[in-house]
């Protein structure tokens, strides 16, 4: 296709602004398309790391937690553990819905500073996750991937 203008020359300035507008039209689509939703979780295993030692450092220490008089939800896991960094965004969000009412304390079992934890709460695999009550006592454990309003449910109940 060949435009020209009044004077009957070649339009190679006008294929050029057509050729521009052609381009950012393709960069606008790719980005709507590609982009995530706004209420879609996307999960690739360094974002589940990523989440995971964000957690660990935002958790409850261990000892703070056995001292206080709230329930305490431990998180036994590993940053090996793929079911654990694809577990990550669903505790963190109980995390966010519960952590006023319930201390999140994360023992990564590769630590050998809690080999004690590790052998008193019995955690043979991960990620494991054992609720105890305001009284210390273990209410439940949940080994592997345990969906999400499963836990809020019992958080409500222990919560009365």
């Amino acid at each position: 296709m060949v435009f020209t203008t009044k004077d009957g020359s070649t339009g190679s300035s006008i294929k050029l602004v057509v050729a521009m507008i052609a381009i950012l039209v393709a960069i606008l689509v790719t980005l709507l398309i590609t982009r995530p939703a706004a209420t879609t979780t996307s999960f690739t295993p360094l974002s589940g790391l990523m989440t995971l030692k964000t957690m660990a450092a935002e958790a409850t220490p261990y000892e703070v937690a056995i001292a206080s008089p709230n329930p305490t939800f431990i998180e036994f896991y590993a940053d090996w553990c793929t079911t654990c960094q694809g577990m990550s965004s669903a505790i963190a969000a109980l995390h966010q819905q519960y952590g006023d009412t319930i201390n999140f304390v994360m023992l990564d079992i590769d630590d050998p500073q809690w080999a004690n934890q590790v052998s008193d709460y019995g955690a043979s695999g991960v990620p494991q996750f054992t609720l105890l009550n305001a009284q210390h006592d273990e209410v439940k454990t949940w080994v592997g991937k345990v969906p999400k309003p499963i836990l809020a449910n019992v958080f409500d109940q222990l919560l009365g």
